[in-house]
């Protein structure tokens, strides 16, 4: 699995955690693919309530260099996509409202 980051840190700094998020998504899709893998592994193990940050902890150990870049930030971002593309997730994760759009 590649490893990649953002070109460089100044660059990030002047964009919103959407925008990261968006950059490091595109440059990761098995991220979001292994996160989907961890979801369905849990829920089919009979968990009724999932911590995407657990699962963030998880993917770090599993993938063989870490991933670089995987911000908590993104944690909401990726809850939310997980529950646009899967519905039937959406009471396994607690959602807050974000501040930020």
């Amino acid at each position: 699995m590649p490893v990649t980051r953002l070109a460089s840190s100044r660059r990030e700094a002047h964009l919103t955690i959407a925008e990261q998020f968006h950059a490091f998504d595109a440059q990761n899709p098995h991220v979001y693919r292994a996160l989907e893998r961890l979801t369905r592994e849990r829920l089919a193990a009979g968990v009724t309530r999932i911590s995407l940050k657990a699962l963030f902890e998880a993917l770090r150990w599993r993938l063989p260099l870490g991933v670089h870049g995987l911000n908590n930030n993104f944690t909401a971002l990726y809850v939310r996509q997980l529950i646009a593309e899967h519905p039937e997730w959406a009471s396994a994760f607690e959602l807050r409202r974000r501040r930020t759009p």
